[in-house]
């Protein structure tokens, strides 16, 4: 009988199959082997796209002439550094007696197309048996169960065709327009900035996209003008019990609909908030622009007009995809995307947590009905320990696939990010940082088997002189979730929702704060329509508007997933359709490689992210010549159809029609541009901000 060999991207993958599969023995020879398994790996990529000097020597130099390049049939050859083992490789594939083959590989776009390539080079005959591994975790259940359940590679063509076709279009978008840009703008760049070496311009369909998404916020920041705004606020009380509300001019209003309002509950100007104290009966204004009532009279009344009481719940967020765990980790520990992805990824082959490079944020319905395992294995884990055991003497882990946090249709490659419930003898072997990564999401997972927060909300509306003030509260009933989401590092106190990591504590407005005043809550219950309340003094508050925010790598990451859009809410993320902008795991790479280049510059410190001076200038230059690249939903569209091809919805020479007219489009467009002119004045505009 013949034997069975097993092909992995990394030798650490090798190695966890081959302990599962019972293989020892030395692995300097680049495999490994029994009498019935071999095991082998790539070293990431073995093959890659030939450059066009390849094609024909005459295009190693640059020239107009010879673009738009776009071969009929791509070439491709060994990377120098890792030959020998493409050799061992190509050596066990092609053995007489291997009969079979396990594709080990990474379970994604990415990973298919390693081994593929691979495949292609080493001329792998087509009658052997060839089968695909696809594993969430590296756990020794897992890998025996990828085994077991191993689909003919055929299964997986349009996933490969897809991964040939992303790396053609980088490849065709890459050399094409970094080419034309460079020949066309290269010597006006190194022009205007004196003694600086030549240097092309790179672009690329997911990298240039992103640049221009922060060029474009750091310019409305500088074009930003602050203006300011006043607001009126009334100090009530009831029975001896003080609470504030806010004024807004909703109709009914004198100034309903006003232009002398900034936003219904402010004042462009301040003396139209002081003529509003006045006709409430407060002329008098102290340094502190609080207005009282006239002498002799010790308070004004207002009437409840509207009391509402309602209780609201807040459900624990959704779990881990690597876009939200580089945005959370950017804000807790201050690092990159690229090393939460270097720690993550340590912290699943360390069989840890379950694959990382996933956008999906939901569990599948099959690991749902053994998540008792995964919850079982964290009793071992002494921070939740008692959590653990909590939720298993409990019923809501057997209920999770008919809640939220399960749904197969929102699954393409894999689930969530979640722990598997093992490996905590190698966690000890690991950074404190990621220690606390892996808390992070360990408390992510557990939160899903909570309740969910509730409050009581009361909102009152009290009326003066046709004015209406707006007060509410909100009252914590259970903490819920609430009560084991904060990790054991961090020092938030549990006092208020806002404090104690409520998500929708940031959006309760100055008069609606979390409260635990018995008293008030007792009375505000109290509180009916018709009910006259104390307005003792109006107080003016002056505010401005405020810039938008710089990126930082998380929400950076957060953007690209959402195809250029920063959207923090969770509920609002899972209704976007479409692909983002590169994928789960291109990201991180495409940010480094922005900084590396130094269009873009990363404080480390902070995270934040902001435009260097040559990263501007070339975004002046792609906006003026290729503008569609710097288009978010263009460049996602992209990613959209690979997408499709994976599906099988369009076909290869569909695509590749659609991508060569796009290319060749822009290229001659390029050519018959002479705009060097326009440019120097933009680097003027930009060149303000760098001066030294």
């Amino acid at each position: 009988m013949g034997k069975e060999l097993f092909i992995a991207e990394k030798p650490s993958v090798a190695k966890e199959f081959a302990k599962t599969l019972g293989v020892n023995g030395n692995a300097g020879n680049g495999y490994l082997e029994s009498s019935d398994y071999v095991v082998t790996w790539c070293v990431g990529h073995l093959v890659t796209m030939s450059y066009p000097e390849v094609y024909d020597p005459a295009l190693k130099k640059w020239s107009l002439n010879t673009i738009p390049f776009m071969p009929e049939k791509f070439l491709y050859e060994l990377i120098p550094d890792v030959k020998k083992q493409f050799n061992i490789v190509k050596g066990l594939l092609n053995r007489p007696d291997v009969e079979r083959i396990y594709v080990c590989t990474d379970s994604g776009r990415e990973g298919e197309y390693i081994y593929r390539l691979v495949d292609q080079m080493a001329e792998v005959s087509d009658t052997k048996e060839k089968r695909r591994v696809w594993i969430d975790s590296q756990t020794e259940e897992e890998i025996r169960r990828g085994i077991k359940e191993a689909k003919p590679l055929s299964e997986y063509d349009n996933l490969a065709a897809s991964a040939y076709l992303r790396a053609k279009e980088d490849y065709l978008m890459g050399i094409n327009f970094s080419r034309v840009l460079s020949l066309k703008y290269s010597q006006t760049i190194m022009n205007y900035r004196k003694g600086a070496k030549y240097a092309a311009i790179a672009v690329g369909r997911v990298m240039t996209c992103v640049l221009g998404m922060v060029v474009r916020r750091e310019r409305e920041i500088r074009g930003f003008v602050k203006t300011p705004f006043y607001r009126v606020m009334g100090h009530f009380s009831y029975e001896g019990k003080e609470f504030d509300g806010e004024w807004r001019s909703v109709e009914g209003s004198a100034y309903f609909q006003s232009p002398k309002l900034y936003k219904e509950n402010g004042f462009k100007e301040k003396p139209e908030a002081q003529v509003l104290c006045q006709t409430l009966g407060f002329p008098a204004e102290n340094p502190e622009n609080c207005f009282h009532p006239e002498d002799g009279e010790e308070t004004h009344k207002a009437v409840v007009e509207k009391v509402e009481r309602k209780k609201e719940k807040k459900n624990p967020p959704l779990l881990f995809n690597l876009a939200e765990l580089q945005n959370v980790c950017s804000k807790l520990f201050k690092i990159s995307p690229d090393e939460t992805l270097k720690i993550v990824q340590e912290l699943y082959e360390k069989k840890l947590v379950t694959y990382p490079r996933t956008d999906a944020r939901v569990l599948s319905t099959a690991v749902s009905k053994e998540i008792h395992k995964n919850i079982g294995g964290l009793r071992n884990y002494p921070v939740v320990r008692e959590i653990a055991e909590k939720i298993l003497a409990g019923s809501s882990y057997r209920k999770i696939a008919s809640t939220r946090y399960c749904d197969d249709k929102k699954i393409t490659d894999h689930y969530a990010i979640i722990p598997t419930g093992q490996g905590f003898g190698a966690l000890r072997s690991t950074s404190l940082t990621a220690q606390r990564v892996y808390e992070v999401i360990v408390r992510r997972f557990l939160c899903i088997f909570y309740p969910p927060a509730e409050y009581q909300k009361i909102s009152l509306t009290a009326v003066r002189e046709q004015e209406r003030f707006f007060s509410g509260i909100r009252i914590m009933l259970q903490q819920g979730y609430l009560e084991i989401a904060d990790a054991s590092f961090s020092n938030k106190k549990k006092t208020t929702a806002k404090e104690s990591g409520d998500q929708n504590a940031d959006n309760v407005s100055e008069e609606e704060k979390d409260t635990f005043d018995e008293e008030l809550i007792a009375l505000m219950k109290q509180i009916k329509k018709g009910t006259e309340i104390d307005l003792n003094s109006l107080e003016i508050k002056e505010g401005e508007t405020s810039p938008p925010k710089r990126y930082n790598s998380g929400s950076l990451i957060l953007a690209m997933e959402n195809a250029g859009q920063l959207i923090e809410d969770e509920e609002l993320r899972s209704q976007i359709k479409g692909s983002g902008i590169g994928t789960s795991a291109t990201r991180a790479e495409i940010l480094s490689k922005l900084v590396a280049k130094k269009y873009l510059k990363l404080n480390k410190k902070t995270q934040i992210i902001t435009p260097e001076f040559l990263g501007e200038m070339v975004y002046d230059v792609v906006d003026s010549s290729i503008r569609s690249l710097l288009n978010p939903e263009l460049t996602a569209s992209w990613e959209k159809g690979l997408t499709y091809m994976a599906e099988g919805t369009i076909t290869e020479d569909e695509y590749m029609a659609k991508l060569e007219n796009y290319i060749a489009k822009w290229v001659n467009g390029v050519k018959g541009l002479n705009n060097q002119g326009y440019l120097r004045k933009k680097f003027d505009e930009a060149a303000v901000y760098y001066k030294k």
